[in-house]
């Protein structure tokens, strides 16, 4: 008796531990709300990712404007071939920042993963980034304090959502 216990709860266990890791193989999948976009889509909407079309350069790489054929403009991320990211990590990130929706975080389109090239195809906001505002002297006076509370309240519930109200805590 003893001995069949012992086995039953072992195949249990054993059973819990395969089931867990084929849902985590299945969300390491791609999603398929987000478009995968062939490399020389995005090259032509950006216009082979030129200087003029460069909206800015961050860590992890730069951002390009650009406009689709169907005349939707998107901000496409290319991400730094020496940032060390790799395929698997590149696949999170597409992964997590799909299901991530909100009003306040920018939608992620679709994303290109060809050769070296790891690219991440957003919707394109027009107003600029926070700080462009805020360190320009003649901008900032552009920003009275009722629109950089509101300005807060947004990142403050964007944030909590984050970490509290979505799917995926981060």
């Amino acid at each position: 008796i003893v001995v069949v216990t012992v086995v039953t709860i072992i195949l249990v266990v054993l059973g819990f531990v395969i089931s867990n890791r084929r849902k985590q193989k299945q969300e390491m999948d791609l999603p398929t709300e987000s478009v995968q976009f062939d490399l020389k889509t995005i090259e032509s909407a950006t216009s082979n990712f030129s200087e003029r079309n460069k909206l800015g350069k961050g860590g992890f790489g730069e951002v390009y404007k650009g406009m689709l054929m169907n005349g939707t403009e998107i901000a496409v991320k290319r991400l730094s071939k020496t940032s060390g990211q790799g395929e698997v990590e590149f696949k999170n990130e597409v992964v997590v920042v799909a299901k991530l929706q909100h009003i306040n975080l920018v939608r992620l389109l679709g994303f290109s993963l060809q050769g070296e090239e790891k690219l991440l195809v957003y919707e394109f906001v027009s107003n600029k980034s926070l700080d462009y505002f805020l360190f320009d002297p003649t901008k900032r006076n552009q920003l009275d304090w009722t629109m950089r509370r509101n300005i807060i309240g947004g990142i403050t519930r964007g944030i909590l959502y984050l970490h509290q109200d979505s799917r995926l805590k981060i």
